[in-house]
C-alpha cells in the first residue's frame, strides 16, 4: 500500500500498522505493508517513520506496481483529487479522510471507481471514528432514511459547551479550545461551519441517494452566537448546538422524500431532555431517523489522530480483505437526484428576544407582524420594566423565509430598541 501524507493521522496510520501488524495480517489474510509514503518535505523529523520509504512523488508512488492500495490523508482538493483519480485509474483501491473533496466533488470520484473497478472507502471523513458512513452506505441500504441530526464539530461542540456550563465568552472559549488542540490556529473552516457543512453534504448524498455538494448546504458558524442566547436557551431549559440537519421534504400529499431534501449547518436552541444536548466537550453525536430501523444514535470522538486512524484502519482492512477476496465493496449511486431546497422553504421554528419600549401595545404591535407574515406564536414572555424590558417569542414551525421577513420588518419598529437574540430552535414543539 502507498500512504499520502504523513501528519497527525498519516504518522497515526503507521504506527498502528507496524503495532497490530500480526493482528492485521490475520484479519485480511495477507500482510499490510507500506510501499511507500509521499511526503511535501523530506527534512521534517518524523519519529518512528522509515526515511527509506519517504518521497515526495507522489505520482510515481500511486502508480507504482507493487501498489494495490492507497490510503491518502494529505486533505484538500488538489493534488488530493488527480491522484486518486489516477490510482482508481490503474486498478488500485482509495481509502480517504478527505471531507472537502468528498464534499466538493465526490460524484467524480464515484464515478471513477465505477468505472475501473476500485473501492473507495471515506469512514475518517466525517465523524472521526465513530462507524457512521457504513451503516448509511450498508447496514441501512435497504431502509428509508428520513433524517440525519448531530454534532459533527469538535471544535464548536467545545466553544459552545463552555459558555454554556462556565459562562465563558466566545473569544475565551475559542483560546482555550487553541490551547488545548482543539481549535487550529485559524479556525475559521471550524467556527463559520464550513467543516460541519462539508460532513452534511456527504451525509446527505448517502442518506438520500442523490447529488449534494458543500455548496448546498445552507452555512452559519457560530461566531454571532452571544452570551444573551446562552442565557435565553437556559431560559427555555435547553442548550445552544452546532447541528448539520439533513432530511427529506414530504411532498403535499404527506409522502416523505418526493420534493427534495433540505441540507443545513447552523447554531441552534434544543431542550436539554434531548440526547444531543449532553454530548459535551469536544465529541460529537448523529442521530439517524430510518423508516424500519427507527431512531439510531452515533456517539464518540469525532478528531484527533488516533481516532481518526482508527477510521482509516477501519476501512483499509476492508478494502484489503476485498482484495484478497477478488470482490469489491459497494459504489455510491445518487439515482434519486432530488433537488436541494433552498432554505427560504426550510420549515423551522425561532425564538426572538426584542428589547422593546415599555409601554402598552407592544405585544399587538409585534404579534401583528408575525400575523401578516402566517407565521404562529407558540408562546411569548414579557419581562422587565423601563430601559430593561424584553419580550421573548417562541414561534411554531413555518418556512423559514416568512420567519427571516418577520425578524426584518421587526427591526423597523420603533417600539423595538434592539433584536437582541435570533436563533432557531430544534426538536419537539
Amino acid at each position: 500500500m502507498a500512504l499520502l501524507g504523513c501528519g497527525v493521522v498519516g504518522s497515526e496510520v503507521v504506527r498502528l500498522l507496524r503495532e497490530q501488524a500480526a493482528d492485521l495480517s490475520a484479519r485480511v489474510g495477507a500482510p499490510l505493508e507500506v510501499a511507500g509514503i509521499a511526503v511535501r518535505r523530506l527534512d521534517r523529523d518524523r519519529a518512528g517513520i522509515d526515511p527509506g520509504l519517504l518521497t515526495t512523488d507522489a505520482q510515481s508512488l500511486v502508480t507504482r506496481d507493487d501498489v494495490d492500495l492507497v490510503v491518502e490523508v494529505i486533505g484538500g482538493i488538489e493534488p488530493a483529487r488527480s491522484l486518486m483519480l489516477e490510482a482508481m485509474k490503474t486498478g488500485k483501491s482509495v481509502v480517504t479522510a478527505n471531507k472537502a473533496l468528498l464534499a466538493e466533488d465526490g460524484e467524480t470520484l464515484f464515478a471513477a471507481a465505477r468505472e475501473y473497478g476500485a473501492d473507495l472507502y471515506y469512514e475518517a471523513a466525517v465523524a472521526g471514528a465513530i462507524p457512521l458512513l457504513r451503516p448509511l452506505r450498508e447496514s441501512l441500504v435497504g431502509d428509508h432514511v428520513h433524517r440525519v441530526l448531530g454534532i459533527v464539530n469538535g471544535t464548536t461542540n467545545y466553544i459552545l459547551d463552555q459558555m454554556d456550563t462556565h459562562g465563558a465568552g466566545f473569544n475565551e472559549a475559542l483560546e482555550e479550545a487553541q490551547a488545548l488542540g482543539y481549535a487550529e490556529a485559524d479556525p475559521t473552516a471550524d467556527v463559520e461551519g464550513f467543516d460541519a457543512a462539508a460532513k452534511a453534504a456527504i451525509l446527505a448524498q448517502l442518506a438520500f441517494h442523490t447529488p449534494v455538494t458543500a455548496a448546498d448546504v445552507h452555512r452559519e458558524g457560530i461566531t454571532e452566537v452571544t452570551a444573551a442566547d446562552v442565557s435565553g436557551a437556559k431560559e427555555m431549559d435547553s442548550v445552544v448546538k452546532l447541528l448539520a440537519i439533513c432530511e427529506r421534504v414530504p411532498d403535499e400529499d404527506g409522502r416523505n422524500g418526493g420534493r427534495g431534501v433540505s441540507v443545513r449547518v447552523y447554531p441552534a436552541m434544543i431542550p436539554r431532555s434531548h440526547p444531543l444536548a449532553s454530548v459535551r466537550g469536544a465529541f460529537n453525536a448523529v442521530f439517524v431517523e430510518a423508516e424500519s430501523a427507527g431512531s439510531l444514535m452515533f456517539y464518540g470522538a469525532g478528531a484527533g489522530g488516533a481516532p481518526t486512524a482508527s477510521a482509516v484502519l477501519g476501512d483499509l482492512v476492508a478494502v484489503a480483505r476485498n482484495r484478497v477476496a477478488g470482490s469489491r465493496g459497494p459504489v455510491e449511486v445518487t439515482y434519486a437526484k432530488l433537488p436541494v431546497l433552498p432554505m427560504g422553504e426550510t420549515i423551522t421554528r425561532y425564538y426572538v428576544q426584542l428589547d422593546v419600549a415599555d409601554r402598552s401595545g407592544v405585544l399587538a404591535a409585534v404579534a401583528e407582524e408575525f400575523a401578516r407574515q402566517d407565521v404562529s406564536i407558540q408562546a411569548v414572555r414579557q419581562e422587565g420594566r423601563g430601559d430593561e424590558a424584553q419580550l421573548v417569542v417562541v414561534t411554531h414551525r413555518a418556512p423559514d423565509a416568512a420567519l427571516s421577513a418577520t425578524v426584518d420588518r421587526l427591526h423597523k419598529l420603533d417600539i423595538v430598541r434592539e433584536v437582541a437574540s435570533v436563533m432557531r430552535v430544534e426538536g419537539d414543539e
